[in-house]
């Protein structure tokens, strides 16, 4: 995470705690983080995922990548170092969002591990889920519902993860969602078995 350029600040506490909140929702708060190759399906399950949740009574919030980029990160491109900014600046909403108790879905591809560890250091224990996503690039580029891996392969896109820069698998991730095969409803299942056997959903 970056280093901080403010001075003359003071951290103000609340007299609601993160406690407070998670009573009062029936729920604990947490990041589900979702990474993976573009076409995956991370913002396919996380927007199923959150409809079944909330058809069980549960707060939830999406983080999306390319709604995020529209906004709070629209000044931010894809180089590496803009990739690392736009990962730093979600994993601080992200906790932000976990703090007050939300069960937090991003769906970002976040290509470098060192990013994503990132995000997990800075979450208390337990706050970071990281769910990868997985698919082949040929399984993602089959999909390609926005046409992105044809305007990579013509050269008019750069730094394209999968083809033009790297994806960095994740070592240590809490779910694998192997959507190769597997259909959006039993990555939802999944997701929702885990949330439920940790003691998420109260």
């Amino acid at each position: 995470m970056s280093e901080s350029k403010s001075t003359n600040i003071t951290w103000h506490a609340g007299q609601v705690s993160r406690q407070d909140r998670e009573k009062l929702l029936g729920q604990r708060g947490c990041t589900l983080w979702l990474t993976g190759l573009s076409g995956s399906g991370k913002s396919t399950i996380a927007v199923a995922a959150e409809k079944a949740l909330a058809k069980k009574g549960r707060l939830t919030y999406i983080l999306d990548g390319d709604n995020i980029r529209h906004g709070l990160n629209a000044n931010l491109g894809f180089s590496p170092a803009d990739r690392t900014e736009n990962i730093r600046r979600i994993g601080e909403v992200s906790k932000l969002f976990t703090d007050a108790g939300i069960i937090v879905f991003t769906s970002f591809i976040s290509p470098y591990r060192a990013d994503r560890d990132a995000v997990r250091k800075i979450m208390g224990e337990g706050d970071f889920i990281e769910a990868w996503v997985q698919a082949s690039v040929d399984t993602c580029e089959s999909r390609d519902v926005k046409g992105l891996y044809k305007k990579a392969r013509a050269g008019e896109i750069k730094d394209f993860t999968g083809i033009s820069a790297p994806y960095e698998e994740p070592l240590k991730a809490e779910v694998i969602l192997d959507t190769n095969g597997q259909t959006v409803d039993q990555s939802v299942e999944k997701l929702i078995a885990f949330l439920q056997k940790n003691g998420y959903l109260g």
